[in-house]
């Protein structure tokens, strides 16, 4: 799944595509790159960010939709269900819910949904998240948030236990490596771990400052891979090229044997 933000304040990429014909531009690179489906955003959901009215989101989406639904898989990335609504009428297939309200949604129009599981809002949800056991906590909520879409009419469900959405580094390497567990729970499971702030606290150098996010391709393709092995049926990144390199290597069995013969 390649990430496009047409949008001016996402963390990574705000700005780059704001302009209508940029954004379609990169959807089609994207595609070219080997995305099987791109996921349009109109409102940042990164940490402090600034909401958007419906209007607003509404214009930045649907055109870069309506322009790359007759090309590839398109995912409409919303909080709002006027907007995942009109985004699905310009041909989107798939719904990246990340406020939890879109199921009813998405049953209506016989389109797929992804779940996600997020601990706040984006105004206040890293501010010092806490949990008993947040692979526990995740999991039960991705279960419940499951049984309403189907009870809603969804048939076609894949749970995003929120890397980064009201969690700690702790936190989201916990489910990381908790990622069989999810995986084995038995609905396809989609990681978004590209280019996040964890990871440049993790690969600080020499524990230095946190690499900001334009340094962060290395562990970003480190993360991928190892939710790929582990099982995940969707990676959610920036840098699509590089992760479609590293999903074939993973994907090798000749690859896969000689690691195993190196061990």
């Amino acid at each position: 799944m390649g990430v496009l933000n047409v949008t001016p304040d996402s963390f990574f990429d705000g700005g780059r595509y704001f302009d209508r014909e940029t954004a379609i531009r990169r959807g089609r690179e994207l595609v070219a790159e080997g995305a099987d489906i791109v996921d349009v955003g109109g409102e940042s959901s990164r940490p402090g960010a600034t909401p958007v009215d419906e209007a607003e989101e509404l214009r930045r989406v649907l055109p870069v939709v309506a322009a790359l639904a007759g090309e590839v898989r398109v995912s409409i990335d919303t909080a709002k269900p006027s907007v995942a609504r009109a985004a699905l009428g310009e041909g989107a297939t798939l719904v990246n819910d990340v406020g939890g309200l879109l199921a009813p949604v998405a049953g209506a129009a016989c389109a797929g949904l992804v779940v996600m599981h997020r601990k706040g809002s984006a105004a206040d949800m890293q501010h010092d998240p806490r949990y008993e056991d947040v692979v526990a906590e995740v999991a039960t909520f991705l279960a419940a948030a499951v049984a309403a879409a189907r009870s809603a009419g969804v048939t076609e469900v894949y749970v995003d236990p929120g890397i980064g959405f009201g969690k700690t580094v702790s936190h989201n390497l916990a489910l990381l490596k908790a990622l069989p567990r999810l995986v084995a729970a038995g609905e396809p499971v989609l990681i978004g771990v590209s280019r996040k702030s964890f990871l440049g606290r993790i690969a600080a150098r020499g524990g230095g400052e946190p690499l900001p996010a334009e340094d962060r391709l290395e562990a970003s393709l480190a993360a991928a891979v190892w939710a790929m092995a582990a099982g995940a049926a969707i990676v959610r990144v920036h840098d699509v090229a590089a992760t479609v390199a590293a999903a074939r290597l993973v994907g090798d069995p000749t690859s896969l044997s000689a690691a195993r013969a190196l061990q």
